[in-house]
């Protein structure tokens, strides 16, 4: 068989544990007999990171803003058990909070669908998109701990040296205090990225907020939408035939548990973060959900939605067997290929997309599956497969 010759590359950030092991097992079975791709490697493992102070995670980031298109493993984003055990110079960032920042993207996460696995929710018969504000809130948050009586105030000092107080609290007795921001500009591009993607995939789009508690901080969001949706977007949406629809959060929630699904969810950093597990479990598995990073520039990073699988790792390292899904990895290649194919013309790398999922699909529908879904599905009499062995059965339906 010939390879797909791919004229553009594609940036490639390894990662940690035993996605890095599937992502070594996808690349060998089925990326590379099938490609003639040039794939700009970046370890992201955590070794690499320490080993150049994390500029690893910048390069590969300024690499993803050249090329486009990016395809990402899941990463250890440390803590203090983490960094006794990787005897770490330091406790990095987040990789994914860093690439994020620096291009300036929201996050849109999907439930994978197929047969056999059936939602939670009776009603969901169709997908629904989680897109995820990728900047502020409190994970960009200041906390403080106060010892005992006192004020605690937010203060805003200008250019100018004026200043403006804002009291948050006179304490009797000690307690906690946290000071949370945003910025328009990523406000801005967040909303610009959440209607260019209903469009692109011609979806409603639902956005949510507590804007009748939060009257400053969340009304401001509120506002953004609004504006730019009216003023850039409201005849686009009307001429594709789609819905911008905007509710407070909690309505949200229960609109979303009667809906039917197939349409985007856009929620703030925190919402999206929450929103997101909720939503991938009520389907099936959260190794069964898409992300992807959308740049309102046009920059594109694909990855699963969950972790390195650190459990399924130590197995590895003793030589155990594993069953770890691979199906969203899988599907962060596909999604990374089809849109390389998208941006350059290349129906055959479009095609190429569309068959690995096909493929992937195919296998669980025919009974073999991974230990996770083989104990859910509704398939009669699965078959528990490895996490290499399940990998070769999508190879082997790939290939002819």
């Amino acid at each position: 068989m010939a390879k797909i010759k791919v004229t553009n590359p594609v940036v490639e950030l390894d990662g940690d544990e035993m996605t890095r092991i599937i992502w070594q097992y996808i690349k060998d079975k089925l990326i590379n007999p099938f490609l003639d791709i040039d794939l700009q490697y970046y370890d992201l493992g955590m070794e690499s990171r320490d080993k150049t102070n994390d500029q690893i995670t910048i390069d590969a980031a300024n690499a993803i803003k050249k090329v486009g298109v990016g395809v990402k493993c899941a990463t250890i984003t440390p803590n203090a058990a983490r960094m006794d055990e990787y005897d770490l110079k330091s406790m990095w960032k987040s990789p994914n909070g860093t690439i994020r920042a620096m291009l300036d993207g929201t996050v849109f996460r999907t439930p994978i669908t197929v047969a056999g696995i059936e939602p939670c929710v009776r009603n969901w018969v169709k997908p629904i998109t989680i897109a995820r504000h990728a900047y502020g809130d409190v994970y960009k948050n200041a906390e403080l701990r106060v010892p005992g009586p006192g004020t605690v105030e937010l203060v805003y000092t200008a250019a100018d040296g004026s200043e403006t107080r804002e009291l948050v609290q006179k304490f009797d007795g000690p307690g906690i205090a946290q000071g949370m921001h945003n910025l328009d500009a990523s406000i801005e591009s967040f909303a610009r990225s959440c209607f260019e993607y209903a469009l692109d995939i011609k979806q409603d789009i639902w956005f949510a907020t507590k804007d009748t508690i939060s009257k400053k901080y969340d009304h401001r969001f509120k506002d953004i939408f609004q504006d730019i949706y009216d003023a850039e977007y409201a005849a686009r949406f009307e001429e594709a035939g789609i819905e911008y629809f905007y509710t407070l959060i909690d309505d949200a929630v229960a609109r979303v548990m009667k809906a039917d699904g197939g349409f985007i969810w856009a929620c703030k950093n925190y919402d999206g973060d929450v929103m997101s597990d909720m939503v991938s479990s009520a389907f099936g598995s959260l190794a069964m959900m898409t992300s992807v990073l959308v740049s309102p520039q046009g920059y594109y990073e694909y990855e699963a939605a969950h972790g390195t699988v650190q459990r399924h790792y130590y197995k590895h390292l003793k030589g155990e067997e594993t069953s770890t899904n691979s199906v969203a990895t899988i599907f962060a290649w596909s999604g990374a290929l089809r849109k390389r194919g998208e941006l350059d013309g290349l129906d055959d790398l479009v095609a190429f997309a569309d068959k690995l999922e096909r493929a992937t699909l195919d296998t669980i529908e025919a009974g073999e599956m991974t230990g996770d879904l083989a104990l859910i599905t509704t398939l009669p009499n699965p078959k528990k497969l490895s996490t290499r062995d399940f990998i070769l059965a999508i190879a082997k339906r790939l290939e002819a």
